[in-house]
């Protein structure tokens, strides 16, 4: 999918500062635009003893993990390119525990990253949905 400026009826207002306001002001980005390309979120920030999963949603009938970056700048490089090898295996493991724990081990899922940065024009984001990245 390409990337797009995200305002389709609400404006998420860049933070001024702090990492966890970043975070989750790209992360609302990031639902709004799996929203309008027809993705239903099922669950946000699921807590598992191994750690979180940013977004649970459906696209079909395809089980969507979907993993949030969110950068400020290009410093250090694209936001997708933080979901190293090392965190694609985490994710699988976050997955298959919260498939089991719900009994959809038998339903098809993937795995999705929405890259966020700030845009171009003030208070918008630019927000890349990339299927099935790992």
């Amino acid at each position: 999918m390409s990337s797009q400026p995200c305002s389709p009826g609400r404006v998420i207002p860049l933070p001024t500062d702090r990492r966890r306001d970043w975070g989750r002001a790209g992360e609302e980005a990031a639902v709004l635009a799996l929203k309008a390309h027809g993705y239903v979120v099922l669950e946000r920030n699921v807590r598992t003893p191994l750690g979180e999963l940013d977004i649970v949603a459906r696209h079909g009938d395809t089980l969507v993990f979907v993993e949030v970056k969110t950068r400020r700048s290009a410093a250090f490089g694209p936001p997708a390119a933080a979901v190293d090898r090392r965190k694609q295996r985490k994710l699988r493991q976050l997955a298959e525990s919260f498939r089991q724990s719900r009994g959809l081990t038998r339903v098809p899922c993937r795995f999705d990253v929405v890259a966020v940065e700030p845009g171009h024009a003030p208070r918008a984001w630019k927000v890349e949905i990339i299927p099935d990245a790992f």
